[in-house]
């Protein structure tokens, strides 16, 4: 496939929009146009150990679950490794795709397949993800109705206002009189021009209607997931499916107050990567993350929530192969699709 082909069948299998704002996710290294892509390359992190046996296996884009490129890079030089993998990206005619934080809202992402190492449960994301751009531009809408001697006037002034859009007019009969029903859409910001605008006419201000203009939820979609299970297990037995579904001989366990490993849990919160900011404040039996902070975890202990912490990429690293999959569907067989074998979490158990 042409990467730019790739690329936008890959942005339709989740949104650049859903990620969050602070993301570096898409297309991150694109050499020089025209790009086939014969072989797609996945990885959750992309080390020089990865890119190595990316090169090594003739990959022509890698596809880094998080983004190798983060923080801005001032040079492009053989000095810090992050540098060095764009070097060796470039040299290579490899390209580096990150969808990162759009494939942990994704209904069929990262925390669905989290979820799976619960057993059978029902979840909902903890953070629903709204429509990128519905129901129309800007925040606000204002409606007002305004005679002919106004009319002119008032709308020569809106127009000048910067953020406006969706401007329209249309008459209509108030109490017998014919007159202009105004509607626009507009910014917080220009919000407070157009009221300040309209309360200079007591008459236009007293007959204005402000409506917000709410995004609707996306189903399914979102920031963690609230997982309630079909049938209570005990935190030792919970334990237990985590370790297998990921494949860990170990997991960091924090006992609840007043909690033991043979208390239920029916209700799990849980975050791909680090979830101290997604679980903060969720009730339930139990927080299951790679990673929280030392703070987090004795707040979430104090109230009587148990914590389980896997490290942050070993919760992520095995919806690769499911990825691969789903990929191969979605992408009608038309590439060949590999998962990294060099790829692990830095941190072990010694």
């Amino acid at each position: 496939m042409n990467l730019r082909e790739l690329v936008s069948a890959l942005n339709d299998f989740a949104s650049p929009a859903l990620a969050e704002s602070w993301d570096n996710v898409g297309l991150l290294v694109e050499p020089s146009p025209p790009h086939t892509v014969n072989t797609l390359f996945l990885t959750n992190d992309l080390t020089e150990e990865v890119m190595e046996e990316a090169v090594q296996k003739k990959a022509d884009l890698v596809l880094s679950y998080h983004p190798p490129i983060f923080a801005p890079l001032k040079r492009v030089t053989w000095k810090t490794w992050k540098e060095r993998l764009v070097v060796r990206a470039l040299e290579n005619r490899i390209g580096i795709y990150s969808p990162h934080t759009a494939y942990d809202a994704i209904p069929h992402g990262v925390n669905n397949w989290l979820t799976k190492g619960l057993g059978t449960c029902t979840s909902v994301p903890l953070h629903p993800s709204t429509a990128p751009s519905s129901p129309a531009e800007g925040t606000h809408r204002v409606e007002f109705c305004a005679d002919a001697e106004h009319l002119d006037a008032v709308l020569s002034k809106i127009k000048d206002i910067p953020e406006i859009s969706c401007l329209t007019t249309l008459p209509v009969r108030v109490e017998g009189e014919e007159q202009t029903r105004v509607s626009l859409n507009c910014s917080q910001k220009a919000l407070l021009e157009v009221v300040a605008l309209l309360s200079q006419n007591s008459l236009l201000y007293h007959k204005t209607q402000i409506l917000l203009l709410q995004k609707p939820l996306l189903p399914h979609t979102g920031m963690g997931r609230l997982c309630t299970l079909s049938e209570p297990l005990s935190l030792s037995d919970t334990v237990e499916r985590i370790k297998g579904h990921l494949g860990l001989p170990h997991v960091r366990l924090a006992l609840g107050a007043g909690r033991t490993l043979e208390s239920p849990v029916k209700k799990v919160a849980l975050c791909a990567g680090s979830g101290s900011s997604v679980l903060k404040g969720t009730e339930a039996d139990l927080y299951l993350t790679g990673e929280m902070s030392h703070h987090d975890v004795l707040d979430a202990v104090a109230n009587g929530i148990s914590v389980i912490l896997c490290e942050h990429s070993n919760t992520e690293r095995g919806f690769l192969s499911e990825l691969r999959d789903a990929l191969t569907i979605h992408l009608q067989n038309k590439i060949n699709i590999i998962v990294s074998e060099k790829d692990r979490d830095p941190l072990q158990v010694a």
